[in-house]
């Protein structure tokens, strides 16, 4: 990979030993990808916040690589951390808490934005269209790169902050044009009660949990960074496009979809059998102990969508709502959090269900969810069973 004189003389360690890490970073991915450049980029938004994720080696890393006092070169957001940290008695252990402060701390002084978020794309107004960004949050390089157009790769923990603080990324894999396009279509041919009438399929009145499992499908079978998706992405609300690009995010290496067909597309049903195989693979308990929503975190539309589900009930159980601050405030002030607290809702803000240490198998031996990326980490990270229903059938199921 060719670098300029300058980045050269910050490889070098000329500007500080911050930006020689950084910068040493991105040269070993660029030249594993085979890219020919850095390209500078407008936005980044990094992980490796959860203390569960990183573990202490990350931790020390950390705070090595901000006591220089460099600062992130461009915007740049954060992913979810463990917990809440307004509440308190969550029985978290001291341990877990003191390092998840410090990784914290740590990106604060390197310049992060503590939005502590995996849906900035619903928080911040980000980059134009077209335009170039480093994206570590998987459901969000999926969304970005295939709703708003935004080209960013699926990028680690590591490169993700590498190019935080060079304000650059190596040009490869799906910043280039020709790397966007689809070899392979899924086509849904799942139905609906009513499309089952008519005999046809019908996408666009699937729920959110089919695109989940779609997503997750697609990410399995495709072996490139793209897949074509037979829906009409004009039909299809925010709330399944992040089900969809969340169980994409989770299954492979591919980081985009389009709803287009390219030349030569080669077509692969996701039908009953199909979703039968995935749900098996995920759905692992026939019921939960408690609810958990919120991987990707809650927005408006999920907040909005839920307050009018409930409509006066209650849940039977405990319910466990993730979401971002910003997201909470609003919520907050047109009165929706008070009628689902009042429902049973307890809300956490600043976390998400993935690899949380408040769900774990010594205290919950399952959980029911509406989420594929959540019931994925659950069953391989947390240990914890999973009921996976679609958000209808858990408030009809678990309330009164």
């Amino acid at each position: 990979m060719q670098l300029t004189t300058e980045e050269e003389k910050a490889l070098n360690g000329e500007f500080g030993e911050t930006l020689s890490v950084a910068y040493r970073i991105l040269l070993a991915i660029g030249n594993a990808n085979d890219a020919e450049k850095l390209i500078p980029i407008k936005w980044a938004h990094v992980s490796g916040v959860n203390y569960n994720t990183i573990g202490k080696s990350g931790e020390e890393f950390l705070k090595e690589i901000s006591s220089e006092g460099k600062k992130v070169m461009i915007p740049t957001t954060l992913n979810p951390m463990g917990f809440d940290s307004t509440k308190k008695n969550i029985g978290l252990t001291e341990e877990f808490v003191n390092n998840q402060l410090s990784i914290t701390d740590s990106y604060k002084k390197l310049g992060v934005n503590m939005s502590f978020t995996c849906i900035p794309y619903e928080i911040f107004s980000l980059p134009k269209k077209g335009e170039y960004a480093s994206f570590a949050e998987s459901n969000a390089a999926v969304f970005l790169n295939s709703i708003l157009n935004i080209k960013t790769n699926k990028e680690s923990a590591l490169s993700s902050l590498a190019s935080a603080i060079t304000g650059k990324t190596p040009y490869s894999d799906l910043l280039i044009e020709e790397n966007r396009k689809s070899k392979i279509m899924i086509k849904p041919e799942l139905s609906t009660d009513e499309s089952d009438a008519l005999g046809q399929v019908d996408t666009f009145n699937l729920n959110e949990l089919d695109f989940g499992l779609l997503g997750y499908y697609a990410g399995k079978v495709s072996k490139e960074s793209c897949v074509g998706i037979d829906c009409k992405k004009d039909q299809v609300d925010i709330v399944k496009m992040k089900s969809l690009s969340a169980g994409m995010g989770t299954s492979g290496i591919c980081g985009m979809f389009k709803t287009e067909e390219d030349s030569m597309t080669e077509k692969i049903s996701f039908g009953k059998k199909e979703r039968e195989s995935v749900f098996d693979e995920l759905n692992t308990s026939e019921m939960g102990d408690i609810i958990v929503l919120g991987s990707p975190q809650l927005g408006m539309s999920e907040i909005n969508l839920l307050d009018n589900m409930i409509h006066g009930k209650k849940f039977k159980k405990k319910c466990m709502i993730f979401c971002a601050k910003p997201v909470y405030e609003i919520a907050k002030e047109n009165e929706s959090l008070y009628r689902l607290e009042k429902a049973g809702c307890e809300f956490f803000c600043d976390s998400c269900t993935c690899l949380t240490p408040l769900i774990t198998k010594d205290k919950y031996d399952s959980i029911t969810t509406n989420s594929v990326k959540c019931s994925y980490y659950m069953k391989h990270s947390n240990k914890v069973g999973v009921s996976l229903k679609n958000l209808n059938s858990i408030v009809k199921e678990n309330t009164i």
